[in-house]
């Protein structure tokens, strides 16, 4: 059965300079266990690297109508959550999921947290296929079970080499340096390894950093969070297989691929304010497969590049160049009792530039990584532009501005 999650109760913040102590685990939701916010219950579906066949694009889109709101949100990781569920839904949703293939551990199902190069073996760029990395280490990931201690926020992030999603904050990170060969990078350290070892050691550095984090005692959820002199230790992957240390490289960092084609029988759309709707989703196929994105869109495998314009007459983003690409928002009001504002409503687009959120308080759920424009709901109305207060009415002129004004140093605010 689906439970739903009480409210998370948020830690004391540690003193300066002292490390960070977890005293429960993480409350990320699950695809079993809900969260439950003003719109009902919402489910979070782990697809590992964003891989969903064409049948459970079919099941997710009548999971959404069916058990939702119609609705299917791409998160920051490239994952699906359905929204406006309601109470006692699991006698249907959880049977709906495993039958589809979209459950295949109950045990695991929350820690499936692969990022992976969503174009990667499609666009001739890129050193190595890591999609096929993504699928050895789902796998591996799942038949371990002492994996099932990660946290829910705990992430692993696959390159392929062109740097699109090595800027995601990944606590084991995997870059294709050549067709044959990886680098891992964890807590400020890298190993080289061979590629075909490359799923095999990143699920040892993940055993590595739970080794680190029970001598820590601390609790933590993410590498960054262990404190010093318990930092996890990459060496300890050496052991495991034929690695070699090697200084820490600069990580390539590379944009993501813009909408459009992607090579001969691909292409790539977002979706706006980062939402799909069910018939949206349909609209994807025929496809070989689609791979949700980071940036909030789906690379769309095995079809012709010509439907561009008809997905764009569905509503979706596929041109670099149209105002709503890199505009992305949080819940806001309605479906959420913390927001400040219905930030999905007031959000405007602009001319293309830096990537804007729009967040309803000040967590800013679901924000992207990097340099950015941050939209903030302020009390009692009104908006801050990247810290600067905005009435409602300038907000489509002072966010325009912000997303092409030259800037001194990338204002990354949380």
């Amino acid at each position: 059965m689906l439970a739903a999650m009480p409210p998370p109760v948020p830690p004391p913040t540690p003193a300066p300079g002292a490390p960070r102590v977890r005293e429960r685990g993480d409350a990320c939701p699950g695809a079993l266990r809900l969260h439950s916010a003003d719109d009902g219950h919402l489910a979070r579906l782990r697809l590992p690297a964003g891989r969903l066949t064409a049948r459970q694009v079919e099941i997710l889109a009548d999971a959404a109508e069916a058990l939702g709101d119609g609705r299917i949100s791409i998160t920051s990781r490239g994952n699906a959550e359905l929204r406006g569920l309601a109470d006692g839904c699991g006698a249907e949703l959880a049977p709906l999921l495993a039958e589809a293939g979209l459950l295949p551990s109950p045990t695991h199902e929350r820690v499936r947290n692969i990022v992976a190069s969503p174009a990667s073996g499609l666009d001739g760029l890129g050193t190595a296929d890591v999609q096929l990395w993504a699928r050895e280490l789902d796998e591996r990931l799942c038949a371990a079970p002492w994996a099932a201690g990660l946290s829910g926020r705990f992430l692993f992030v696959l390159d392929d080499g062109r740097g699109d999603v090595t800027g995601l904050g990944g606590d084991v990170t995997l870059v294709a340096v050549a067709p044959d060969a990886a680098l891992l990078h964890m807590g400020g350290r890298a190993v080289r390894v061979a590629a075909a070892d490359a799923p095999r050691a990143a699920l040892a550095a993940a055993r590595a950093f739970l080794s680190a984090a029970r001598a820590a005692g601390t609790g933590a959820w993410r590498v960054r969070e262990l404190p010093e002199g318990h930092e996890a230790d990459v060496r300890d992957v050496r052991k495991a297989l034929a690695a070699e240390e090697v200084p820490e490289p600069v990580l390539p960092q590379g944009p993501p691929p813009a909408p459009g084609p992607l090579g001969p029988a691909a292409l790539h759309v977002l979706a706006p304010l980062g939402r799909l709707t069910a018939a949206r989703l349909r609209a994807l196929l025929p496809a070989d497969e689609v791979r949700l994105t980071p940036w909030r869109g789906a690379v769309v495998a095995g079809t012709d590049p010509a439907r561009l314009p008809a997905l764009e007459a569905h509503g979706l983003i596929t041109r670099p160049d149209s105002p709503w690409a890199g505009v992305s928002a949080c819940t806001g009001r309605p479906g959420c009792a913390k927001s400040l504002a219905d930030v999905r409503a007031d959000a405007v687009p602009g001319r293309p530039g830096l990537p804007v959120h729009y967040s309803g308080c000040e967590r800013r759920c679901g924000h992207p990584h990097g340099d950015r424009v941050d939209v903030l709901a302020a009390p009692g109305g009104g908006y801050l532009v990247d810290g600067v207060p905005v009435a409602r009415t300038d907000l489509a002129r002072a966010v325009t501005t912000a997303r092409t004004a030259p800037r001194t140093a990338p204002r990354t605010t949380r």
